[in-house]
């Protein structure tokens, strides 16, 4: 099975790939397009959740804990690709910050590039759900054997 369709892997490169979001979003290298802009509160948020996913994809080896963090992730960014196409536009962004955030008050979630980027990130933690649960179960071991 591919590493990337794990929820380890998830966790480890997919978390990453949140990091990598946002320090971009810190830098502002996408706060000059209207299409798709990162704020304040998307930034801590992409932040957090990256060093959180890989402090728990590589520092615990607990596939448990593991599966249910993708799960907690897949249903969060599942949330907001669905919120995200319902909220009203937050206004122009200006020195990091939006002139009304839609999600109460927190972040802009734009749409529909917010939109994309979250369901990018569900289907990733979905489908690595999906194939860890397709994956064939690791032989029985005889009886009588120690380890």
């Amino acid at each position: 099975m591919n590493a990337l369709f794990t929820s380890t892997g998830f966790l480890r490169y997919g978390g990453a790939v949140l990091l990598l979001v946002g320090i971009v979003g810190v830098l502002g290298v996408f706060n000059n397009f209207s299409f798709f802009s990162l704020d304040t509160g998307e930034n801590y948020a992409h932040l957090a959740l990256g060093i959180v996913g890989m402090a728990v994809g590589f520092g615990i080896s607990n596939v448990s804990l593991h599966r249910l963090l993708t799960w907690v992730l897949f249903i969060t960014a599942l949330f907001f690709t669905v919120i995200g196409f319902f909220l009203p536009d937050g206004g122009a962004l200006s020195n990091g910050a939006f002139a009304s955030p839609n999600f109460y008050g927190l972040a802009n979630l734009e749409n529909p590039a917010d939109s994309i980027l979250h369901l990018v990130v569900a289907a990733w933690a979905g489908l690595a759900i999906y194939m860890e649960r397709k994956a064939p179960m690791m032989a029985a071991k005889p009886m009588g054997t120690m380890r």
